[in-house]
């Protein structure tokens, strides 16, 4: 930038140094511990997030078996570790005294879902050697405000600040160093849906993101170092550190699907719950890859991407994708796995459209794991019989290169995925890969975040006790509790001429997976009728009973029907029994553009939503036009004669998924004065397409 000067860049790095030092050693950020994270021998360090401070913070400590440059080395080399990291460009530079360095960097970040978009950053970040001989690697963003130059946004991503962050080298007298960690963000929560702000508004979340993966990576870096790492197949640690770099970059590609890297969206057929993308310049996707692979170059077409994302409740991330990797037979399609295969093969664009007669079975083959066991590498050997077609194409037996995380039930971690790649029987360094896979993130696991004050509806009173604090129920932190955003992404290459079919076929089959994930989530979610893993009722508030007495009055009154039974039964009884009814009943302010302020948990499931975020979500937002115009058309009768019978229809989850109902019914709830509080909606029989 012409404005760069380089005083004007070394005042800021200079103050940057300052207040990143009163962090990492002073208390300018209160400080607690983070949450299960026990020190002792075998922890990777002293890990501690922000109570209360602007953004999101967390602070680290740990031994580096290292020397302190070595270290400083690799933490700036920010893609090499950091999974999330898509690139990091040095626009400008300059030395400063005692081998020090004053740089100007671009960095993005990808974003986790398909949800939300991704991040930036512009930051100066400043190299320089204490006067103790520590080493310190500072960097903040530069917003403008400052007398350094600023940056245009750019195109599908979210500009983020970073504030004074770094690292802290101190070197130990035996070999080694002590390092410091702080990494504090304003990651723009504003941006994102309700329902995924927690990921971008916990300090909790930050560090199990950045701040440990940090002190991860130079212990493998170390111990691979040292010798003490063993590996299979023969193969270099920085070759398997290649290998899993490029699964999860290839995945978090396909996932954001940037435009720059040639991603452009193609049209749905009329649901949006699966989006389809095309790459037709896998060359420039894939780069010098492209080369190695007779089938990809002779390919006349591209890749496609077809991801969703979706709201889990009640299941563990790491359980389910444990069960995923151990038993893919369970939502794979080994058809599909053997069409992906061949594609990657030469003469790829020879496969016929469909593989008849294959069958196999799964065999791990470990390949190599990080030294705390929460990531693993893997081949995955596909064992095929009976091949019909194209035996001088496909092997007996089809590989997969798969990487997997998080699956540690005990352990600390910002999601559990499972990212797998077909790969040659040759398995060489520079194979393309086409990553495919699972990534499931909790939402509650690890937020710091209380929800914000709301005024106290029935949604609030199931939310917050009596005593004004969130209740938790009886199970704590428990699985019970968990609700999960789970992202999908399966890649395909196809040809110009089958290019519709191949992407009616790639829809089809996430949605079939889809489905297969969310049969398999029920089954291992806790049973609801557990005394010590179901759900505790929410709490029976003077609020929550006396809307739910409403509801049910008002819907005697009008239709002369009970909604839930004897009446004769306590409110309590009455609350409970409203909560855990099969059909999805929610109420909609009495307001010119109503909003949801309370729906039971079938409500709650079908809009793939919580208590707190549902009263973002509009009446109109998830009715479809036709339910619109039918809700207008019906609005009269519903104040003339207090209810309506809506028809079978189609409504739209806060995912963006469709839901389907055979019917819907909607009346006046009145108050203990007979004056109108809200509109009550119950859909019978609802299902997600």
């Amino acid at each position: 930038p012409r404005d760069a000067s380089p005083a004007g860049f070394l005042s800021i790095a200079e103050e940057t140094l300052t207040q990143f030092l009163s962090k990492a050693t002073e208390t300018a950020v209160d400080w607690i511990q983070m949450p299960g994270m026990k020190p002792g021998p075998d922890s990777i360090g002293i890990v501690t997030i922000s109570n209360s401070c602007t953004g999101v913070a967390a602070r680290a400590c740990g031994f580096a078996g290292l020397e302190p440059s070595k270290v400083a080395d690799i933490l700036k080399d920010r893609p090499a570790w950091l999974h999330d990291c898509r690139r990091l460009d040095v626009l400008t530079a300059f030395p400063t005294g005692k081998g020090g360095a004053v740089e100007l960097l671009y960095t993005q970040m990808y974003a986790p879902t398909t949800l939300a978009p991704a991040r930036d950053l512009l930051t100066v970040r400043y190299t320089s050697l204490l006067e103790d001989g520590s080493l310190v690697v500072c960097e903040r963003s530069l917003t403008g405000t400052q007398s350094g130059p600023n940056m245009p946004s750019v195109q599908h991503f979210v500009r983020a600040q970073m504030l004074p962050s770094g690292y802290l080298i101190r070197p130990c007298e035996g070999g080694g160093c002590i390092i410091h960690i702080v990494d504090h963000m304003d990651l723009e929560p504003w941006s994102v849906p309700e329902v995924i702000r927690p990921l971008y508004e916990s300090s909790a979340v930050l560090a199990q993101k950045m701040t440990i993966t940090a002190l991860r990576h130079l212990r493998q870096v170390a111990q691979e170092v040292s010798g003490e790492v063993v590996l299979g197949w023969g193969r270099q640690p920085a070759a398997l550190r290649a290998f899993s770099q490029r699964l999860c970059r290839g995945f978090n590609d396909a996932v954001n699907g940037f435009t720059d890297d040639g991603w452009s969206l193609l049209g749905s057929d009329g649901v949006e719950d699966v989006i389809i993308a095309i790459n037709s310049s896998p060359s420039k996707f894939l780069g010098s890859q492209i080369a190695s692979s007779d089938g990809l170059s002779a390919l006349n077409g591209g890749i496609m991407c077809a991801k969703a994302s979706m709201l889990l409740q009640n299941v563990p991330p790491a359980l389910l994708v444990r069960f995923l990797r151990e038993h893919r037979s369970e939502w794979a399609d080994c058809n599909i796995d053997a069409y992906s295969s061949a594609t990657m093969k030469a003469n790829a664009y020879n496969v016929p459209d469909s593989l008849g007669g294959i069958t196999g079975c799964q065999v791990i083959l470990p390949l190599a794991h990080t030294v705390e066991h929460e990531e693993f590498l893997e081949v995955i050997k596909l064992e095929g019989h009976g091949l019909t077609h194209e035996e001088a194409l496909l092997s007996k037996d089809m590989f997969l290169l798969q990487l997997c995380s998080g699956i540690d039930e005990h352990a600390a971690g910002f999601c559990s995925q499972l990212v797998f790649a077909p790969i040659d029987a040759s398995f060489a360094d520079d194979a393309p890969l086409l990553p495919s896979g699972f990534r499931v993130i909790p939402l509650e696991s690890g937020s710091d975040v209380s929800p914000p004050n709301r005024t106290l509806d029935l949604a609030s009173a199931l939310e917050v006790g009596s005593a004004g604090t969130r209740a938790s129920g009886d199970c704590g932190d428990s699985p019970c509790n968990l609700r999960s955003v789970l992202t999908i992404a399966f890649q395909f290459t196809y040809q110009n001429n089958v290019r519709d079919s191949v992407a009616a076929m790639a829809r089809q089959y996430v949605r079939n997976v889809i489905a297969s994930v969310q049969r398999v989530a029920i089954a291992l979610a806790p049973s609801q009728q557990s005394p010590h893993l179901g759900p505790r009722l929410p709490p029976g508030t003077p609020e929550a009973l006396t809307l739910t007495r409403w509801i049910c009055q008002s819907y005697r009154m009008h239709l002369g029907l009970e909604l839930i039974g004897d009446n004769s039964e306590p409110n309590e009884s009455v609350l409970k029994l409203l909560w855990h009814h099969s059909d999805g009943i929610m109420c909609c302010s009495w307001k010119p553009l109503p909003v949801f302020t309370f729906a039971n948990q079938a409500g709650l499931d079908m809009l793939e939503t919580t208590l707190v975020a549902l009263q973002d979500i509009s009446l109109e937002k998830i009715l479809d036009e036709n339910g619109r115009k039918r809700l207008c058309s019906d609005f009269t009768q519903i104040m003339q004669q207090g209810y309506a019978y809506l028809p079978a229809g189609i409504c739209i989850s806060s995912m963006g998924r469709p839901v389907s109902y055979d019917r819907a019914i909607a009346w006046k709830v009145l108050n203990d004065e007979d004056v109108i509080h809200c509109i009550a909606f119950m859909f019978l029989n609802w299902s997600f397409v």
